[in-house]
């Protein structure tokens, strides 16, 4: 059985940093492409970031650019994403997920067949 088990959210100051860590078990981590997604309160989960597996591609959706990053440690079975430049737009519930369907970037939703529980970053204006 495949988990996915996200921490590291919580309240945080428009303009500050947030760190989440997403760690994998079950399977080898290093099959699987990664990538988060976030649902905020009456829209459409969307996604943020993706990773391939050996972690040499990434992708960011326009609104992310250059205040996010994905990254992930293979050893240690976790995908990251760094959050800078927080604004309170970036409120939301983040999601991490996984695909071992994909060799490349995973970039649709139902591309992904793993999901964690969810954790809440809420960005005060």
């Amino acid at each position: 059985q495949v988990q996915l088990v996200e921490s590291g959210g919580g309240l945080v100051q428009a303009g500050g940093s947030v760190r989440l860590s997403c760690v994998v078990s079950g399977r080898t981590f290093s099959t699987y492409a990664m990538g988060w997604f976030r649902q905020a309160p009456g829209k459409e989960r969307e996604l943020l970031a993706a990773i391939s597996r050996g972690g040499g591609s990434t992708y960011y959706t326009d609104s992310v650019k250059g205040r996010f990053t994905i990254s992930r440690a293979n050893a240690l079975n976790t995908v990251y994403l760094q959050m800078n430049s927080l604004k309170p737009e970036d409120t939301a519930v983040y999601y991490c997920t996984a695909t071992s369907l994909i060799y490349g970037l995973a970039l649709r939703r139902n591309e992904y067949d793993y999901w964690g529980q969810g954790t809440q970053v809420t960005v005060s204006s």
